[in-house]
């Protein structure tokens, strides 16, 4: 949806003519201007959208008001956080750039656009009213969760409004204990005696007596709907309390007795185009003459809206329109009624001007809505690649699973979209099926199309072929091979990926860029998980290639990760960093930064913390932590969160390090990626460096790891830190059998990874053979190995890799010290070595510290008062204690109340001002 369709959306409606002023719920919508969130919910009729509009025009300028209008089709998380942040930029101008670009990438999750508009909304100098009209709609489970996370992190100076029909699926009862929440309900929408008359006789003009409007006042209930209705229905009459006195019964019975009343009062040609037009969810002059087959559509609509029959005006230039809810669905009873036979032929006729106009999405949801199931697959397959593109998987699916499962098999194109719409969600039952009835028509070639984008049809054996898209089905072969390779990639299938990645590439165009590069991009991640890093770097650089030239930016700022692990493994750290760079080069220079910038950060910082650099690398985690995590891959937020458990380590904080790694492990997501790294395993880490190599040993029994097993790259670093636990175990009991066993793996693994040249896991078996023999007491036999390593560390400039053992290397590396190859390169080690074992055993583990004012509001947080009491204790506003109490969550790294307090208790903050805790443990792993 674009252009003046969607403006209707996001504008506020205009004021209505017949509206009462209603100071009494003026003053219950003014008090949540402390609060988050403002619910207004009702059965239909109630005024709530009036009421709202009314409001906001009362206050006046010196807020700015966001508005967003939802309808069914919002159901979507892609569309409805697109919708919202369009009605943000309307609101603010230049805001919502963040958010927009996190959209705009290939993986907007949820919670990455949400963190980037809330990132956004905290720039806001002023006051932001967000205002989500017919909330009730909304039902995808992602939607309310990344609603109820905005919700939970609001910046101070924004306020969100809800109206719906229903109560929304929100942490309403947290809101409401907090005093957060303001509510107006129907019993505070229903007009009061005086207000009835008011409406009554003032804005309505009705003659009537006080003891009409009473007795309208009693039969209705107050309720608007029926109030206006019988309005409309009195206007002329002059037996007003005969009328009154003629209807009763449940607000579902009024409703239909009195539409039925306004209907018979209407000439026959306003009648007819109320009916008609009532299968349109929105009105403009041109879509109702094509749906009646009358001229004079604008006049009507303009009519109607002089006559209050229920149109709602959606802008200000009087072209956009939309019946009350509540009206609309009788119309449409009566319609199906009255012509039942017209309905499919009205739809028809809506979406025929749809498609004319542009509009693809709204024609589909009429040919549906027609039973036109054939036009409607049509619609759908033209829509694949731009759905894809805008990320809109959910409204795919939907529209596909409204569709008969006999079309499929007969439409190849639409069939493949299926397949790639089921791999998107990570689902892989059915792929393959819907390939291979894809696959069986590609000998057949439709006849040439007409240039309309008619369906083309091909007669086979099993039936008639329908092609929509003749351009994507000349791209099929590559497209099903694609696809395949990746169906084998997500299976484990090497060879499957292997052989479909380079078939693709026998079949795509040159031109055909982005699956040419998907496949050798693909091919790349297959060496990788082999350990071949040489075919692996070659490959995966070519696939970001391709997709640079294509235009796919972004994804090629997340190839910069892939490609500096590779690099990494090599033991090439200063190419790792060189990728890194330019990497956030590219994500700088865009216009709005490219996601992806705050991984470039991490990497970065990993990166110099390993060469010794660590003011460097938490200079590194601040500017990630600044960009926040929507500017970050999926990946961006275990991988951060592992880059700073590695700092808490050095800091002496290993229970913060564990802590931040059991956050990793539930956040890891590996993107098609080999998980080269697994995060159990570095926490496994963490225990040998405190002194629990049994916890350690557990955890290898646990993943079937022994000495014995046949190596594999993919388990190389599970292997390496099995000897790590080996080896502590020897030091701490002196088992001599766990020191057999270790050097026997080491001495295993050493010739695959050089094999493989994988230089940094070459370094570290040989720094680790260095300390058995060692331990074994055999200093001569130790030297050997470590001055490999130290020969294959220094060009790169390994720095903590050494320092990390702490004291048992410092007397190997005094040993080889008077080597003058190495001498100067030893220094430093040593030097970074003392320094790590003179460091405070532990200190806050945070990069940015709590002022002496947030300690404050942390100490308070950990008591049972809510916001309010908080800020009346510390004599400050509420917007002033959210203020800090934002700052709070983000430095401790958490997403709620609970979590900042079981931190503060873990890093000893709520017992004392500043400084470090005494105690703790001098952590030498890595």
């Amino acid at each position: 949806m674009s252009g003046p369709l969607l403006e209707t959306k996001l504008r506020v409606p205009r004021r209505r003519r017949t509206a009462v002023p209603r100071p009494r719920l003026a003053e219950l919508l003014g008090r949540g201007g402390e609060s988050t969130l403002t619910l207004v919910s009702a059965p239909a009729g109630f005024g709530k959208t009036t009421l709202l509009t009314e409001w906001l025009a009362a206050a006046g300028e010196g807020r700015s008001v966001a508005w967003l209008s939802l309808d069914e089709r919002d159901d979507d998380p892609v569309l409805f956080w697109t919708y919202l942040v369009a009605a943000v930029r309307t609101a603010v101008p230049g805001l919502g750039e963040s958010a927009g670009s996190v959209l705009a990438s290939s993986q907007p999750s949820t919670e990455a656009v949400v963190a980037a508009l809330l990132h956004d909304l905290d720039a806001v100098p002023g006051e932001v009213v967000l205002v989500l009209d017919d909330y009730h709609v909304v039902s995808a489970r992602e939607v309310q969760d990344g609603m109820a996370y905005l919700l939970e992190h609001l910046p101070p100076r924004v306020r969100v409004v809800i109206a719906g029909r229903a109560d929304p699926v929100l942490p309403l009862a947290r809101l409401r204990a907090r005093g957060e929440l303001v509510e107006v309900r129907a019993a505070q929408l229903r007009f009061t005696p005086e207000e009835t008359g008011a409406y009554l006789t003032g804005a309505m003009g009705l003659p009537l007596a006080a003891a009409d409007v009473a007795a309208l006042e009693e039969r209705t209930e107050g309720w608007i709907a029926a109030l206006q209705l019988a309005a409309l229905s009195l206007q002329g009459r002059a037996d007003a309390a005969g009328f009154i006195a003629g209807f009763a019964g449940d607000d579902r019975y009024v409703v239909d007795y009195l539409v039925e009343e306004v209907l018979q009062r209407q000439p026959d040609d306003v009648r007819n185009f109320l009916l008609q037009t009532s299968v349109l969810s929105r009105l403009t002059g041109p879509l109702c003459e094509a749906v009646t087959g009358r001229n004079g559509g604008q006049a009507m609509l303009e009519a109607l809206d002089r006559g209050n029959l229920f149109v709602v005006p959606l802008d200000d230039r009087r072209q956009w329109y939309r019946y009350h809810h509540l009206f609309a669905d009788v119309l449409r009873a009566r319609l199906l009624a009255e012509q039942p036979d017209r309905v499919r032929e009205l739809h028809t006729r809506a979406g025929g001007w749809y498609e004319r106009t542009g509009d693809r999405s709204a024609a589909i949801e009429h040919a549906l809505a027609a039973g036109d199931p054939e036009r409607a697959a049509d619609l759908v397959e033209l829509a694949v690649p731009a759905l894809f593109q805008g990320r809109q998987e959910a409204t795919l699916r939907r529209w596909l699973e409204a569709l008969p499962d006999r079309l499929f098999p007969l439409r190849p194109v639409l069939n493949v979209g299926y397949a790639a719409a089921l791999m998107q969600r990570g689902e892989i039952d059915g792929v393959e099926s819907r390939l291979r009835d894809a696959e069986q028509w590609l000998e057949i070639q439709p006849r040439p199309g007409t240039g309309t984008g008619a369906s083309d049809r091909c007669r086979s054996p099993s039936g008639e072929m329908v092609v929509a898209d003749e351009a994507e089905f000349r791209r099929l072969p590559g497209a099903i091979a694609l696809y395949r390779a990746g169906h084998a990639r997500i299976l484990g299938d090497a060879a499957g990926t292997l052989a479909h990645a380079r078939r693709v590439l026998e079949l795509a165009d040159e031109d055909d860029l982005v699956r040419r590069g998907g496949a050798a991009a693909l091919l790349g991640l297959v060496h990788w998980s082999s350990g071949d890093l040489e075919s692996a770097l070659r490959w995966y650089a070519q696939g970001m290639s391709d997709l640079d030239r294509a235009g796919y930016s972004a994804d090629v700022v997340g190839g910069a990760i892939t490609l500096a692990d590779m690099r990494i493994a090599q033991g090439r750290l200063g190419e790792a960093v060189r990728t890194y760079q330019a990497g956030l080069r590219r994500a700088e220079q865009a216009t709005p930064v490219l996601r992806g910038a705050a991984d470039m950060h991490v990497g970065l910082a990993d990166l110099c913390r390993e060469r010794g650099d660590l003011d460097a690398a938490r200079v590194h985690l601040r500017a990630s932590s600044a960009l926040g995590e929507h500017a970050g891959l999926p990946q961006c937020r275990y991988r951060r969160r592992v880059g700073l458990a590695r700092i808490r380590l050095l800091d002496g904080d290993a229970d913060g390090a564990l802590d931040l790694l059991d956050e990793a492990e539930q956040l890891f997501t590996s993107d098609f990626g080999p998980p080269v790294r697994p995060v159990p395993a570095v926490r496994a880490r963490v225990w040998i460096a405190r002194g629990e190599e049994g916890r350690a040993l557990g955890w290898a029994r646990e993943r079937n790891l022994s000495v014995e097993d046949e190596l594999s790259y993919l388990r190389e670093f599970e292997h390496i830190t099995l000897a790590r636990a080996l080896l502590a175990r020897y030091r701490s009991e002196r088992a001599t059998g766990c020191l057999r066993e270790t050097t026997a793996l080491l001495a295993r693994l050493l010739p695959a990874a050089e094999k493989g040249k994988r230089a940094g896991s070459v370094i570290e078996i040989l720094l680790l053979q260095a300390l058995a023999e060692q331990a074994r007491g055999d200093v001569p036999a130790a030297l050997e190995p470590l001055q490999r390593a130290l020969a294959l560390a220094e060009p790169e400039g390994y720095v903590a890799i050494f320092a990390d053992e702490g004291r048992p290397l410092a007397a190997l590396l005094r040993a080889v010290a008077k080597q003058p190859a190495v001498a100067g390169y030893v220094r430093r080690l040593l030097a970074a070595l003392d320094t790590t074992a003179a460091a405070p055993p532990v200190r806050s583990g945070l990069i940015d510290p709590l002022s002496d004012r947030e300690l404050d509001v942390l100490r308070l947080l950990a008591t049972d008062l809510d916001g309010p009491d908080i800020a009346r204790r510390l004599v400050v506003s509420l917007n002033t204690v959210r203020t800090h109490t934002a700052h709070i969550y983000a430095k401790l790294a958490v997403t709620n109340r609970r979590a900042a307090v079981r931190r503060a208790e873990e890093l000893d903050l709520l017992s004392r001002s500043r400084g470090p805790r005494p105690g703790g443990v001098a952590v030498p792993g890595r």
